[in-house]
Formats: structure tokens, sequence, C-alpha cells
């Protein structure tokens, strides 16, 4: 049945997209090019609604058994409320974060939270008052996290599905059925409106899709480890690396050129490959591929014993410490790393010329 319930919801986003895309462009719910953008026309903005209907259509269907379900329901109600008010409206960034966090609330008020993490030598960290204000900040993060990488055709979309793949088989590993058909239904929904939404894209799925895929990733990465071990609890991080590094960079090269944390660039990993020359597909296939690389460690980081885990961390720093510096994500200047290796290379050279 849940295999069917996957088809349906993928079937249903691909019938439900362009009634959505019709309904966009006649109540105005559309995005304008600009100096930012990398769109040239004027373009419905959206399609998350029709990824959420699909959606619906899946849980009503399927009625998966849990205490959560409900709660998370309401809350992906809240934030798809919050994402069609920017779509329509452009709301504030302060009134985007207030839906964002009450959507969070709701869900955390009713049992979706980490109060205790299990360390890998004995006993556990029980977060105690900070549970709530951490669990926030995690929802909210990879909310956001979700919508600042949907600057490409199909990129927020791909990312998504591939985090909402690995998700769903990790719990089918950790035999988590809620999870797995969470993860299933979404999957399917969003892989029906990427046909639309691959380039050349016909619509965009706008804050309504955005906010909506990273609520339900952030939140579903929560129930599929919690209350876990240290070292798996890394497992969410990994499978979200894409998304959550560029956030972090991107607040980093924010603070490094004194400019204020919330104000958009044009320096994001889509837009720093695209300025390499990459074309906009290509691109694309390029972040799918380091998504599904993320994925890929990350189950095998699950699968391992502690210290190579450790080691599979150490490793993936390494690697997107070398990324971010090639493709120049904090800037042209920062490349420590790489200064680094060009100065051992010329000491190294220097010392055999004078041997």
């Amino acid at each position: 049945m849940l295999y069917v319930t996957l088809l349906i919801c993928f079937i249903a986003s691909i019938l439900i997209t362009p009634l959505v895309k019709k309904l966009a462009l006649k109540i105005g719910a559309t995005d304008q090019p600009n100096s930012r953008k990398v769109h040239q026309k004027v373009m419905p903005r959206l399609g998350g609604l029709a990824i959420f209907i699909s959606y619906l259509i899946g849980f009503i269907i399927l009625m998966p058994e849990s205490p959560y379900k409900y709660p998370i329901l309401f809350g992906s109600i809240i934030i798809v409320i919050t994402g069609f008010l920017d779509d329509m409206f452009e709301i504030s960034a302060r009134w985007k974060l207030v839906g964002q966090v009450i959507a969070s609330l709701v869900v955390i008020l009713n049992g979706v939270d980490i109060d205790f993490i299990n360390l890998p030598f004995g006993g556990q960290i029980e977060f105690g008052y900070f549970t709530i204000p951490l669990t926030i900040i995690w929802i909210v993060g990879i909310t956001n996290a979700i919508n600042l990488i949907d600057g490409l055709d199909g990129l927020a979309a791909g990312v998504s599905s591939i985090a909402l793949i690995t998700i769903s088989g990790m719990a089918i590993i950790m035999g988590n059925v809620f999870v797995v058909s969470m993860g299933f239904i979404l999957l399917g929904s969003t892989l029906g409106f990427l046909i639309y939404n691959f380039h050349p894209a016909k619509i965009f799925m706008g804050d309504t899709g955005a906010l909506f895929l990273g609520y339900m990733i952030g939140v579903l990465s929560l129930l599929g480890f919690k209350n876990v071990a240290v070292i798996s609890f890394i497992v969410p991080i990994i499978i979200l690396g894409v998304p959550i590094s560029d956030t972090i960079f991107a607040i980093i090269r924010r603070i490094i050129h004194k400019q204020p944390i919330a104000a958009p660039d044009k320096s994001h990993l889509h837009h720093c490959l695209l300025r390499l020359g990459y074309g906009h597909k290509k691109t694309v296939l390029i972040i799918y591929g380091i998504s599904a690389l993320f994925g890929i460690v990350a189950v095998v980081f699950s699968q391992t014993t502690m210290w190579v885990s450790i080691a599979v961390v150490l490793t993936l720093l390494l690697v997107i410490e070398l990324m971010v510096e090639k493709v120049e994500l904090i800037g042209k200047e920062y490349k420590p790393l790489i200064k680094m290796v060009k100065g051992i290379r010329e000491l190294r050279y220097s010392y055999s010329k004078n041997r």
C-alpha cells in the first residue's frame, strides 16, 4: 500500500501542478525577474501548493498511525499559509519567522523534540530547559536552509527529494514505519512537481513549497533520529549537508563582509558554480550529485564503528572546506587550506633546489 500511495501522490502532483500554475497566474502569485535572480521572465511561484495538496491526498489515503501525525499536519498547514502569504504579498522576514516558530511549536509541544542524547561512552546529555529552543532552531534552520537553495530550476525540489530518499531509507533500516510513510508520500508529491520545475521550469515552488519541504524534512529528520546516540544524531546533519553548509557559509560570508545576516546575495553555492562557467542544468546536476554523496556518506556513517564514524566526519569536513575554497563560497580571498598547501609545496621546492 505504501508504494501504491507514493505512486498516487506522484500522479496527483503531475495532474494538480498545471491547475496551480493557472491559479498562480490568475491571482498574481508570480516571481518578477531582477538583478539577484537567474530567471529572465515572469514565473508563477505557487507550485508548493501542488506538492502540499498531493501530500494531503497521500496522508488521507495512508493515515499513518502515530501520535505525531495530526500535530505535523496542523504545523504544515501553518507553514503553507505562511509561504502562501509571502508568495502573494511578499511579507517581511520577521512575519515569516513568526509563522515558522508557531509551526515548530505545534509539533514540539506534542512531543516532536530532542530532550536528550546518549553519549558514546555511557551516560546522556539532557537538554532540559534548552529542549524547546534547540528544537525550534533545528526546524527553523532546516526550513530556511531549503528556502535559501531555491535559486535554480529544480534545485530545492531535487535536493529535498534526495534528502527524503535518504531519510526514508534510514527509517527503513531503523524500522520507523511512520517516518517511512511520511517520507514516501512527500517524495512522490515532490517528484511529480519536479517534472514541471526542472530546467527550463514552467513553475516555481515559491516559499509555499520551500518552507513546506524544509519544515517537513526538519521534522522528519528529528523523528527519525529522536533520542539517539550523539554520533547517530550527526546523520541528519550529513543528509542535509548541502543546504546546511550553504546556509552556514552564507552567514559567515555576510558577517565577514559586514552585511545583515538576512540580506540576500548572489554568492550561494549555485551562484558560485554558475560563475565558474557551468550551465544552469549542469550546476543543478552537480549539486544533486553532491547531495547524493552526502546521503551515501550518511548511510555508511550510521553503519560503522564510532572511530570510523569520527574519521568519516573529519574527512567530510576537509572535503567541504576544499569545496568552499575552490568555488569561492565565502569570497575570492578566503583560501586558507589551498594557500597552506601551496606554501608547503613552495617550501619543499625551495628546499630541494637549495640542496
